[in-house]
């Protein structure tokens, strides 16, 4: 059994399973990207809640997993040379794992190196800019007189989502017949846009007819409606 107690982060949230990945996260749209992956991948894992509302990210023992105290981290045991190895960053996360497992991710690389370029236009564009609309338009921004940071933020949300659009136009996944981990990455952002974001409206969300076909099908994947809820809010 592998033994991950050099890892602090295992002190605070102490591992049941030592042999299986170890997933630190929250349902957020950067959390279920991995949680949706893992479940898709079949990878056997165990989840731990991390309550971001209670700034348990910026604890000693998860700052020593991820210095930058942000949702998903994972440790695996059984990570490259055989040895426990932890990863940050969702996006690098999505690609470790794909790679892993073997799915989801082309091995022809000018498909592997397209896939990777639409995970990082959502790491890049879809998250920042859908998130600071979420801020401006829902949280704290919206009680801001000043009109222009939303707007901003609004227009680029819908040019992202034109860009989407044009992709998806006559495909059924980003990458066309295969469903992959870009797919995964971008289809918890625009649920959030429309969903938790209340941004629908605002967007003119319902003129993109392909992005919206897309998300249907993505959201209608069982292991998708499983990985939105993993792991459990506190």
């Amino acid at each position: 059994m592998a033994d991950l107690s050099s890892f602090p982060i295992t002190t605070r949230w102490p591992a049941q399973h030592p042999d299986r990945i170890q997933l630190y996260s929250l349902p957020t749209p950067n959390g279920v990207k991995v949680s949706i992956a893992l479940e898709e991948m079949g990878l056997a894992y165990e989840p731990h809640t991390i309550n971001i509302g209670a700034n348990e990210t910026w604890t000693p023992e998860y700052l020593s997993l991820n210095p930058n105290g942000k949702i998903p981290a994972i440790l695996d045991p059984d990570g490259p040379g055989g040895k426990p190895f932890a990863l940050w960053e969702s996006g690098a996360i999505l690609i470790y794992l794909a790679e892993k497992s073997g799915r989801f991710l082309a091995a022809d690389p000018a498909l592997r190196y397209e896939t990777i370029q639409w995970i990082m236009f959502q790491m890049g564009a879809i998250g920042p800019m859908f998130g600071q609309l979420g801020f401006f338009h829902k949280f704290a921004g919206k009680d801001y007189e000043d009109k222009r940071p939303r707007d901003r933020y609004l227009n680029e949300t819908k040019r992202l989502l034109g860009v989407l659009e044009g992709r998806l136009k006559d495909r059924q996944w980003i990458m066309g017949d295969e469903y992959t981990i870009a797919d995964m990455a971008i289809l918890g952002w625009v649920r959030n846009l429309i969903g938790f974001y209340e941004a629908r409206e605002i967007t003119g969300y319902d003129q993109f007819g392909a992005v919206d076909a897309w998300l249907q099908r993505a959201l209608a994947r069982p292991a998708v409606q499983r990985g939105l809820e993993i792991p459990a809010r506190p």
